[in-house]
């Protein structure tokens, strides 16, 4: 199974070329395709310079938000399954191993990896609590068992992603594309993952007011009309097709 794996970068240039190394250092088959979003620290001269070691670079002028980069990095990915990979470290791509290996037994045609599955005194309590009612949330709205929606480890298999219609521009990508797949009759299997949260201070991002965007869009997309959710007409035969 070739993984195509979507970068999304913004104004990360202490730690763009590691993630990439780690990234290239996974003895599986892939592509990696890295988008900066218009970063202005230097970050996007660090990815033009990656580009000989990586499959596709696209560097935007403006910064639209992570949503957008991952939609750009989608019409270049290629591969059997596709995975986004953060900018920062976070998070490890040796669990690409793991999500493969639960995707592969053909359990679900879509893997998370939980960073709450299992007790993680790094995690704030805030940052806890947050997780837990926007999971709680999807839970309730969409009838699933997911311990984790915010993860930023999401392995699709090509065909079920690409029959998902996106519209989000930023951090709404999480919400907006769990939802959607579950309104679509996917089941979304999770696997445990290791998590080194960084701080504000250290460059994170999400902040309280995207916690309420995905509020928004967990609540939008449960009442989203059957035919806005699709790109097309699926020609998988064994796609699922509840969109209640």
């Amino acid at each position: 199974m070739k993984l195509s794996v979507i970068i999304p970068v913004y104004n990360e240039r202490s730690t763009i070329e590691e993630v990439v190394r780690k990234v290239q250092a996974v003895p599986i088959e892939k592509e990696i395709i890295i988008v900066d979003d218009g970063s202005t620290d230097g970050t996007a001269d660090i990815v033009r310079n990656l580009a000989k070691d990586v499959t596709q670079v696209f560097c935007s002028r403006v910064n639209f938000g992570k949503g957008a980069a991952i939609r750009v990095g989608l019409t270049y990915a290629t591969g059997d399954a596709v995975i986004i990979q953060d900018a920062d470290l976070e998070l490890d791509p040796n669990e690409y191993i793991g999500l493969l290996q639960k995707l592969e037994s053909r359990e679900a045609q879509v893997v998370y990896g939980s960073r709450f599955a299992r007790r993680n005194r790094k995690v704030k309590l805030v940052r806890r609590l947050a997780n837990w009612f926007l999971t709680s949330l999807t839970r309730l709205l969409y009838n699933c068992s997911l311990t984790d929606m915010e993860t930023a480890y999401k392995l699709f298999r090509a065909d079920a992603i690409r029959r998902v219609r996106l519209r989000c521009i930023g951090f709404e990508f999480e919400p907006e594309v769990t939802a959607k797949l579950l309104r679509l009759g996917y089941r979304i299997a999770e696997v445990p993952i290791t998590y080194n949260p960084r701080t504000e201070e250290e460059g994170k991002k999400i902040r309280w007011t995207d916690g309420l965007k995905a509020i928004q869009w967990l609540v939008k997309c449960r009442w989203t009309p059957a035919g806005e959710l699709v790109t097309k007409t699926p020609t998988d035969p064994g796609a699922p097709g509840r969109t209640s």
